[in-house]
């Protein structure tokens, strides 16, 4: 038995596998090529350089102090549809302010950042007046208070905003502004 064995193992290497997997099967047709499986869109190409110089424009625009202001120079803004009246109501400190922020102190950036959420959230819940401290700017590592500058350029250029002016020195002074917002 032993002999069978040995014959039948000499007889399966003499054979290709594959050779002997055709002759079981018998003859087959071969399948149509199949088309390639479809590629995945190449990215939208993206002018890298162009967005980056428009990034780095508008950071400089955004920090850009057009008019710059003192560490002691008072805030003072007012719409056209607002009074004259008004304003100097506001800088008498006439108006309560039903909320605060106090920036004084942070980088400009998140200072800009806590800004906007609390403007949004203020006009959101109907708040009319509010006390912003961005503080003097006596201490800051640049030339000019920084805080107090962005404050200034930001609260000009939302619609929502009304008025704002520099509080007597007893809510502030110098390092605070009283703003009016639009109700919605």
């Amino acid at each position: 038995m032993a002999r069978q064995r040995d014959h039948d193992h000499d007889h399966e290497g003499d054979e290709d596998p594959a050779a002997l997997f055709r002759s079981a099967i018998g003859p087959v047709k071969p399948l149509p090529e199949a088309p390639a499986p479809p590629r995945k869109a190449p990215p939208r190409p993206r002018a890298r350089m162009a967005e980056r110089d428009e990034d780095l424009a508008r950071d400089e625009f955004k920090h850009a102090v057009i008019a710059a202001l003192e560490a002691g120079d008072m805030l003072s803004y007012r719409r056209d549809e607002v009074t004259p009246q008004v304003l100097k109501r506001l800088a008498r400190g006439e108006y309560a302010a039903q909320e605060e922020l106090d920036l004084h102190g942070l980088p400009a950036r998140t200072a800009e950042a806590l800004l906007r959420d609390f403007l949004r959230d203020c006009r959101t819940h109907g708040v009319g007046c509010v006390r912003i401290v961005h503080g003097k700017g006596q201490n800051s590592e640049e030339r000019l208070p920084v805080l107090k500058n962005l404050v200034d350029r930001m609260l000009r250029q939302r619609a929502d905003v009304l008025a704002f002016h520099s509080p007597p020195a007893a809510q502030g002074g110098a390092g605070a502004v009283l703003v009016l917002l639009k109700r919605q």
